[in-house]
């Protein structure tokens, strides 16, 4: 390739990748009233910074190929920084290896741009072959935190076996979103654990966690559902007793397992927790996204929880390198109670949907309860008819559906 041939691929490439991340991203037309999705994902691979991809140097690169490929930009914490959007995005490269980034936006919705480096995060005594999904938390004792999973080869498993891992908590602060201090993973009596979140106030002067129990990578096992936990100690934490609060059940969106999503958000009717359940179809696994409530004194005690899902794949969503999957694990609640939510599609992609604090508690309050049968659920249509063809309503006989004691 001449130098002329390469300058002008290069400037190809620049203007196609400002192209895409200067491109406006429009809300739905009509939505569901609960929640609005965009026109475009937030993030994807192709928004990774050409720098990180290319060798831009003709002499070392002179047909200026990719070096180093990203597969997908998914699973995304969130947190508002210094007045910008902010998301910590799970990057992973060709080689199927996962590290974090950091990218920002200005309004929340669009224009999100890598900054310059990744995060090289520390790692512990036991090095990490895979890190991914983190969590932020703001938490009161002044640090942001960072929870997420990191896996290493189980090495019980025989040497034909190269796909046994054991799951783990990693627990990571900072006070800028660069300079990480990596603190020792989290421990259990589970024997592995994934999508842990650290809740952002102390209980009882204590760290508290929500956490998933399991026997398996892979399987929950026994140790199916969203569990809670204290420790007196972040540096090293551990937990001597998890609580189940939100158990998997049969023929439900959330009977394979379900785990907690983002750090909950706190309102005046209670903690506003947004998860993820998972249940086994003859296409494979299928993730969508649901809410709950707990009260806000005792967090183990959920107060309102809606039947089926509240955010689940639709259109392009649905296609991936897993496909009919959605998952979240980052929001951001302003001050005016507008919430941006960001969602993973099919773990390649990462979307926002907008809300706002008092859309979701109306949703969570007066969407009817699952009642665990066909019948129940044909018997809420029927009660919402006739309350339809109410002269004069009055308050809705579906709102104490959606309570729970």
């Amino acid at each position: 390739m001449t130098h002329h041939a390469f300058e002008t691929r290069l400037r190809a490439l620049q203007t196609a990748h400002e192209t895409l991340l200067a491109r406006p991203n429009q809300p739905e037309a009509l939505g569901n009233g609960v929640y609005v999705r965009h026109q475009f994902p937030v993030l994807t691979a192709a928004h990774a910074p050409l720098a990180w991809r290319y060798d831009l140097h003709p002499e070392t690169n002179p047909f200026l190929m990719e070096r180093l490929g990203i597969n997908a930009v998914l699973n995304a914490g969130a947190i508002k920084w210094r007045g910008k959007y902010v998301l910590v995005g799970r990057v992973e490269s060709a080689d199927r290896k996962s590290f974090f980034a950091v990218a920002e936006s200005a309004n929340g919705l669009d224009n999100f741009r890598f900054w310059e480096y990744p995060i090289v995060m520390p790692e512990t005594a036991e090095p990490d072959t895979n890190i991914y999904d983190m969590r932020l938390t703001q938490h009161e004792d002044g640090w942001i935190y960072g929870t997420f999973c990191t896996e290493r080869r189980d090495l019980s498993a025989s040497d034909a076996d190269q796909s046994a891992a054991v799951a783990r908590c990693g627990i990571a602060r900072t006070k800028d979103l660069v300079s990480w201090e990596r603190l020792a993973d989290l421990k259990t009596r589970s024997a592995q654990q994934r999508n842990v979140v650290l809740h952002p106030e102390f209980v009882h002067g204590q760290y508290a966690f929500y956490t998933r129990p399991q026997d398996g990578f892979i399987e929950a096992g026994s140790g199916g559902g969203i569990g809670f936990g204290l420790s007196a100690s972040i540096e090293h934490a551990e937990i001597g007793e998890e609580v189940l609060i939100d158990r998997k059940r049969y023929h439900t969106v959330y009977e394979a397992k379900n785990g907690q999503g983002p750090t909950p958000l706190k309102t005046p009717l209670g903690w506003l927790h947004l998860a993820h359940g998972v249940r086994n179809t003859a296409a494979g696994l299928r993730y969508v996204l649901y809410l709950f409530l707990t009260d806000l004194h005792d967090l183990t005690r959920i107060t309102h929880k809606p039947s089926g899902y509240f955010l689940a794949p639709e259109g392009e969503e649905r296609v991936g390198d897993v496909s009919n999957v959605l998952f979240c694990n980052g929001w951001i609640a302003d001050d005016d109670g507008q919430v941006f939510i960001y969602y993973a599609s099919s773990d390649t992609r990462v979307h926002v949907a907008t809300s706002t604090i008092e859309q979701l508690l109306d949703y969570v309050q007066h969407t009817p309860a699952d009642g665990f049968s066909s019948r129940t659920s044909a018997e809420a249509i029927v009660a919402l008819i006739d309350h339809n063809k109410a002269p004069e309503p009055v308050a809705p006989v579906l709102a104490a559906a959606g309570t729970l004691h």
